[in-house]
C-alpha cells in the first residue's frame, strides 16, 4: 500500500496521531499518507460527512480504522476533554498535527471586524495553544512525541490585505518556537512546515484567477510531514519549507 509521493514503508508503525482539518485539503492528504504508514489517527474537523468520506478511503486503502472527532476549534473545552479521552484510551499520543486554519478577509486592516479578527486568532492560534497545553503531557508519555504545525510564507507581513491571516501565522510560529525551546530536553519535537502553493480551497479563495492546476496537489507534500512525525526526526524548533 502506498500514498502521497513514495511507497508506504511502515515509518508510523503503531504510532498514534491527532490531525486537525483532516476532513480536506493537506489535512485529508496527511491523514491517508500517515494511514498507509500505519499509523492509527484521531481525525478532527468540523464535517462530519467530509470524515465519513475521509475514513472509508483509509479503510478502502488498508489503513487503520480512525476515530472521527466532528468539533469546532474554537471550542476550547472541548479540546481539555480530547486530551482527557486520549490519555484514558490510550495512554500517550505519539503525533500532533495543527493544519487545520482559516483565511479571514483579504482587505485594509482598518477595515476588519472585531469579531472576525478573533476568529481567525482563535482559530489559526489559540487553538493550537489549547491543543498543546490539552496534549503536551500526553506527548511527553511516547517514546518519541512529534508535534507539527501548518504555517505560511504569509507569516512575513510584506502582503498588504491579509492582516489577519499574516498576524495569525506569525504568532503560530513564535508559540510554536517557544514551546519547542521548552522541550529541548524531552523526547518530544516541534516544527513547523509552510507548504507553498498548494491546490485548496484555501488557495482557491485568495487567487481566484490562478489556475489550480498549475499547483502541486495536498499529496505532493505529505511525505514531508512524515518525515517531521517519524521517531528518527531529529529537528526541533524549524521551519520547514516545501520545495
Amino acid at each position: 500500500m502506498s500514498n502521497g509521493t513514495g511507497p508506504a514503508t511502515g515509518r508510523l508503525e503503531g504510532r498514534l496521531a491527532v490531525i486537525t482539518g483532516a476532513s480536506r485539503g493537506i489535512g485529508a492528504a496527511v491523514a491517508r499518507r500517515f494511514a498507509a504508514e500505519g499509523a492509527q489517527l484521531v481525525l478532527i474537523a468540523r464535517t462530519v460527512g467530509a470524515l465519513e468520506e475521509l475514513d472509508d478511503a483509509i479503510r478502502a486503502e488498508g489503513g487503520k480504522q480512525p476515530v472521527l472527532v466532528p468539533h469546532d476549534l474554537r471550542d476550547f473545552d472541548g479540546l481539555d476533554r480530547l486530551g482527557a479521552s486520549l490519555h484514558e484510551r490510550y495512554g500517550k499520543l505519539d503525533i500532533l498535527v495543527g493544519n487545520a486554519g482559516i483565511l479571514g478577509p483579504l482587505t485594509p486592516v482598518g477595515h476588519i471586524s472585531p469579531d472576525i479578527w478573533q476568529e481567525v486568532m482563535d482559530v489559526n492560534v489559540t487553538a493550537n495553544f489549547r491543543l498543546i497545553r490539552s496534549l503536551d503531557p500526553l506527548l511527553r508519555l511516547s517514546d518519541s512525541g512529534r508535534a507539527v504545525f501548518v504555517t505560511s510564507g504569509a507569516s512575513s507581513g510584506l502582503n498588504a490585505y491579509w492582516g489577519p491571516y499574516a498576524v495569525s501565522k506569525a504568532a503560530l510560529e513564535a508559540l510554536v518556537r517557544t514551546y519547542a525551546a521548552e522541550i529541548t530536553k524531552t523526547k518530544v519535537k516541534a516544527n513547523l512546515l509552510s507548504p507553498g502553493p498548494i491546490r485548496t480551497m484555501m488557495r482557491a479563495a485568495a487567487f481566484p484567477g490562478e489556475d489550480p492546476q498549475s499547483l502541486r496537489p495536498p499529496e505532493a507534500i505529505a511525505d514531508l510531514f512524515v518525515a517531521l512525525a517519524e521517531p528518527a526526526c531529529t529537528k526541533n524548533g524549524e521551519l520547514v519549507e516545501a520545495r
